[in-house]
């Protein structure tokens, strides 16, 4: 790997908005204050959280491309092309970790194929502190990240997920859109068999963090509203 190449530098962000360097390490900062070029998925959210982590940072002196639905794929090929005359670029999230169930993958990907150092920073995943706060099996995971959105079809990939979960021992794991979270909540507990345990976890790292595990029927009787709340949904059924 040529010395003379700029790395390529993957920044977590907060799950919320909470004060950058109660959830962050200080490398962070320390990266944040040598980098100028970075890759992110909104410019304006990006430079609100570089100035919240670094203020005496020159905003001007920021050079920002973005990484969206939008971004073609002729466009996102000249990203790192400025590694290539020794400067390095931050890859921001818009919050958590680059590149997991994030379009940042892409990015990492091209910097392995031009042979460009791919340099991972320390940083909240919610995916792994829902696990983590779940009870349920560690060792064996998977992420599946969106469910169908249709009724049917949510209801089916369910039940095939909680057979997966019991026939390889997994926890299995997923997302959905905030203001959708009661509905995927009523189908667990009206899909899933009673016994089948379910994890939600939601504002995670926040002061209203919330992270429960019950079984199924248990989770008929929810009072916690989870509306409009950044949430990860754990089943597993033993």
């Amino acid at each position: 790997m040529s010395t003379n190449k700029g790395k390529l530098y993957l920044i977590p962000t907060r799950l919320g908005d909470n004060p950058p360097l109660e959830v962050l390490p200080i490398s962070i900062k320390k990266i944040i204050e040598t980098i100028d070029d970075y890759i992110v998925e909104n410019e304006k959210s990006a430079r609100r959280f570089i100035k919240r982590v670094s203020p005496n940072k020159s905003q001007p002196s920021l050079k920002l491309q973005v990484l969206n639905k939008y971004t073609t794929e002729a466009e996102l090929n000249t990203y790192l092309n400025i590694c290539l005359k020794g400067v390095s670029v931050g890859l921001l999230s818009e919050a958590g970790c680059p590149a997991i169930a994030d379009p940042g993958a892409d990015i990492v990907s091209l910097a392995h194929q031009m042979n460009i150092q791919v340099i991972p920073l320390v940083g909240p995943s919610s995916i792994i502190l829902a696990l983590m706060g779940s009870g349920m099996n560690g060792q064996s995971f998977t992420f599946n990240g969106y469910l169908p959105i249709d009724k049917s079809e949510r209801k089916s990939k369910l039940k095939t997920l909680e057979r997966l979960s019991s026939e390889h021992n997994q926890a299995q794991i997923f997302i959905e859109t905030p203001y959708r979270n009661m509905k995927m909540l009523e189908d667990l507990a009206n899909t899933l068999q009673p016994n089948t345990r379910v994890c939600v976890a939601c504002d995670l790292t926040l002061p209203t963090e919330y992270i429960k595990t019950k079984i199924a029927k248990n989770w008929k009787h929810n009072k916690e509203d989870l509306h409009k709340r950044p949430a990860i949904f754990i089943i597993q059924k033993d």
